[in-house]
């Protein structure tokens, strides 16, 4: 691995893409950290106490934006309004024929539908952070620095330069992104998603050793006061080892459907007659599923939170709580609720994004069909009923992967910031980036006549 590394550092282009990649992640690690003008940190963990439900929501939401929501920065919304556009515009361009016309017209359409996403994000972003700001400065225990308020309200003007602040960071967490994507190497928006996933691993290895060592001195008994047992750490070391292993080979995973190309003679030669394959993703949805699972079922917990206060005592205040605590404690209802709308998400993604009847028709025209089935239709109707099947072992998948954090927060250990690296999107969401990280890398390498990071050896020449 060392001998690779080396090789990697030796091709001049490859080793300027990583390190302006790196060197951007860490601008975005850098403004994660500056708060806006109008806060006071030292009044931060007493305001999200009180908040209850919406303390909650924004740190499950924390995995999907990039960084820390609670933490009321210049980055606080993270890159989410610009996944929320993307989204909003993949599903319009399903319904909108203009949309898809624009989709079809190749690189100068995606450029037109990149120029819309950047415009609805920066509306979003206005919005979002509207509320955003609306929530931290209403309230008692206002994170709000003193020295601003006025009559103890703080001024119009400045609300107004938070949101601007905060819309402003976004964009340029956008700007990153596609900084990334056109000079350095990967994805921009999934390294930017990573970078504030891993960015919480130093806490939760600090909370995991908090429970190894006690008093200065490592007590593995599982005493009952927060302590972990031996049988709990390799638990926990063999599901993680587990996990990782499921998702690189789920989302490596294809259905290989056989398909051959007809002959046809040109003079004296006979062209085509080869046999290829047809890869369809196992995951075709990736983690669109649980983000939208996990979105919906945020709600209904910040609902009947506010239900409650509004209600005030009765017994409609205490089955609002009774609600609240279902989806707050992630109980059983909320586990088959959670499951339930995976597989919902995973056929409604996939039906948005696959179509077997374009692709039937791609294939043939490029004189290319499977054998034992009618070019058109009957491929179509062919490659949609194995999309059927593959994509229910996907959504499996995914909702035992979502699932596991839950699981492991209510019989191994009783905290979901350790839990949450141990399965679930954060999880997924990583071991995908890497795996895509890889595969950008393997390409210059090979390109040039190396091997790969995962082919056994060193360079080929």
């Amino acid at each position: 691995m060392f001998r690779k590394a080396l090789v990697i550092y030796s091709i001049p282009e490859l080793r300027q893409k990583i390190l302006l990649t790196l060197m951007l992640l860490g601008i975005f690690r850098i403004g994660c950290c500056i708060p806006l003008p109008i806060v006071d940190f030292s009044k931060m963990a007493e305001f999200w106490q009180g908040q209850g439900g919406i303390g909650d929501m924004l740190n499950q939401m924390t995995v999907f934006s990039g960084t820390q929501l609670e933490q009321i920065t210049i980055f606080g919304l993270g890159i989410m309004p610009y996944i929320s556009a993307s989204i909003i515009f993949q599903l319009l361009a399903t319904v909108d024929p203009r949309l898809e016309k624009l989709q079809k017209e190749g690189e100068s359409g995606r450029k037109k539908i990149n120029e819309y996403t950047r415009y609805a994000t920066i509306v979003i972003c206005m919005i979002q952070s509207y509320f955003y700001v609306h929530v931290i400065t209403s309230g008692a225990n206002s994170p709000v620095s003193s020295s601003l308020l006025v009559d103890g309200q703080l001024p119009t003007l400045w609300k107004i330069a938070a949101i601007f602040v905060m819309t402003a960071g976004t964009a340029f967490l956008m700007w990153l992104g596609e900084q990334i994507d056109e000079y350095g190497i990967g994805n921009g928006i999934s390294l930017i998603i990573m970078g504030g996933i891993l960015a919480n691993l130093p806490r939760a290895l600090i909370g995991l050793w908090g429970r190894i060592v006690k008093d200065g001195q490592v007590a593995l008994g599982g005493d009952g006061a927060g302590q972990m047992g031996v049988e709990q750490l390799l638990i926990l070391a063999l599901l993680f080892v587990a996990v990782v292993i499921g998702v690189v080979f789920v989302t490596k995973g294809q259905r290989r459907i056989p398909t051959q190309s007809a002959k046809h003679v040109r003079g004296r030669k006979v062209f085509g007659g080869n046999k290829q394959y047809l890869p369809l993703k196992v995951n075709q949805a990736g983690v669109m599923p649980i983000i939208f699972a996990s979105s919906l079922l945020l709600f209904p917990m910040v609902g009947f939170q506010f239900l409650q206060n509004y209600a005030g005592s009765g017994w409609f205040a205490e089955f609002c709580d009774f609600c609240r605590e279902i989806f707050a404690k992630q109980a059983y209802i909320y586990i088959v609720l959670y499951v339930g709308l995976i597989f919902f998400f995973c056929y409604f993604w996939t039906a948005v994004t696959f179509n077997p009847k374009d692709m039937a028709e791609n294939l043939k025209n490029y004189g290319t069909f499977i054998p034992g089935y009618r070019p058109g239709k009957t491929t179509a109707d062919y490659l949609e009923k194995v999309m059927i099947r593959i994509t229910y072992v996907g959504a499996a998948f995914l909702a035992l992967i979502a699932i596991i954090p839950t699981l492991i927060s209510s019989f191994i250990i009783n905290d979901y910031v350790i839990a949450g690296f141990f399965g679930g999107t954060s999880l997924l969401i990583v071991v995908s980036v890497v795996i895509d990280l890889v595969d950008k890398i393997d390409s210059h390498l090979v390109m040039r006549n190396y091997k790969g990071l995962l082919d056994k050896g060193g360079s080929n020449g």
